[in-house]
């Protein structure tokens, strides 16, 4: 007797059930693909926005230091014009003491009988027309200003008789000598310290 088995259905359910399995499979492989893309989007779009928060962070970095670059600049264009303006206040600040000490030694230098008529200054020359009762009296005013700590030789220019009396007027030029007063010399300063310093650093 023989028995007659009949295999159709199992392997019928055998290719469904790897049919199922296939499909399921490819169903995960498709979740999992489409996480994994969302993942890596995801990813990519907050490393994106960290660059980009990062570049602004630079960008508003570099406009303060233009900013500050603008404001050190205007500071130091503020420092040079105060410099220049302190420069020219020192001077004419030692123009001034030394214009003082000038007309001090100038009226020291008078010798007896001389009458200055004219001063005028043209740089650092000082040109003298006076008047004197005799040639005595011009050698002693030219000796006189060459004993000035602040006035160099004279240089003798001419000399004539006046047509209304016996007095001669003479005419001489002398240079000032670069005394440089002290950087603690104010405006206030007398004609005596004036000459006093000129006298120490001739």
């Amino acid at each position: 007797m023989s028995v007659m088995i009949n295999l159709l259905p199992w392997r019928e359910e055998k290719r469904q059930r790897q049919t199922r399995r296939f499909h399921l499979l490819l169903v995960a492989m498709l979740v999992l693909g489409t996480a994994l893309g969302f993942l890596v989007t995801w990813l990519y779009q907050a490393e994106l926005e960290a660059q980009r928060e990062r570049n602004r962070y630079i960008t508003e970095q570099s406009r303060q230091l233009e900013a500050d670059i603008r404001e050190v600049r205007g500071y130091e264009e503020d420092a040079t014009e105060l410099s220049d303006q302190l420069a020219l206040f020192q001077t004419l600040q030692n123009e001034r003491v030394k214009t003082v000490r000038v007309f001090n030694e100038i009226a020291q230098s008078v010798a007896s009988g001389v009458i200055y008529q004219r001063l005028s200054r043209r740089g650092d020359t000082l040109s003298v027309t006076a008047e004197a009762g005799s040639d005595r009296q011009v050698s002693e005013q030219l000796r006189r200003i060459e004993q000035m700590p602040g006035l160099g030789v004279p240089t003798f220019t001419d000399v004539e008789s006046d047509s209304d009396s016996a007095r001669r007027v003479f005419r001489f030029e002398v240079n000032q000598q670069r005394v440089t007063p002290k950087g603690d010399e104010t405006a206030d300063n007398t004609s005596e310290d004036g000459i006093q310093e000129a006298r120490n650093e001739t």
